[in-house]
C-alpha cells in the first residue's frame, strides 16, 4: 500500500473542510506547460477563488510559487500557504470578520 505523505493527509483535510462550507475544490495538477509555481488546489465559493499551496514540515515555497503569489495579490485575488488545516479556517474567519462575506454554518451533506 502506498505511504500517505503529510502534505497529502493535509491537503485532504483542507478538501473535505472546504467542502464542508459549499466550496467547489479540485486540485491543479502539475504537467509538461504546466505554468511554473501554481498551487496544488483551487476552491470556489463565495464570489472567491482561493489558490492553495501545501507545505508539510519545513517546506518552503519555490521562487516561482512565490511569483505566482504574487501575481495573485498583485491582481486582487486570493493565495493561502497552509501548513495546516488551521491556516484555512483562520483564514476564512479572518475574511468573514473583515468583508462579512461568508455566512451561517458549514453544509453538511
Amino acid at each position: 500500500m502506498k505511504k500517505i505523505t503529510e502534505e497529502t493527509q493535509i491537503k485532504h483535510q483542507v478538501k473535505d473542510y472546504l467542502k464542508l462550507w459549499g466550496f467547489f475544490v479540485f486540485p491543479i495538477l502539475q504537467g509538461l506547460g504546466a505554468y511554473k509555481g501554481i498551487p496544488d488546489m483551487c476552491a470556489v465559493g463565495y464570489g472567491l477563488t482561493l489558490f492553495i499551496e501545501v507545505k508539510a514540515g519545513k517546506g518552503k515555497q519555490s521562487k516561482y510559487q512565490k511569483q505566482f503569489e504574487n501575481n495573485v495579490f498583485g491582481h486582487g485575488g486570493h493565495y493561502i500557504l497552509v501548513k495546516k488545516c488551521e491556516d484555512i479556517k483562520n483564514y476564512l474567519y479572518d475574511y468573514d470578520l473583515n468583508k462579512n462575506k461568508l455566512t451561517g454554518n458549514p453544509i453538511i451533506r
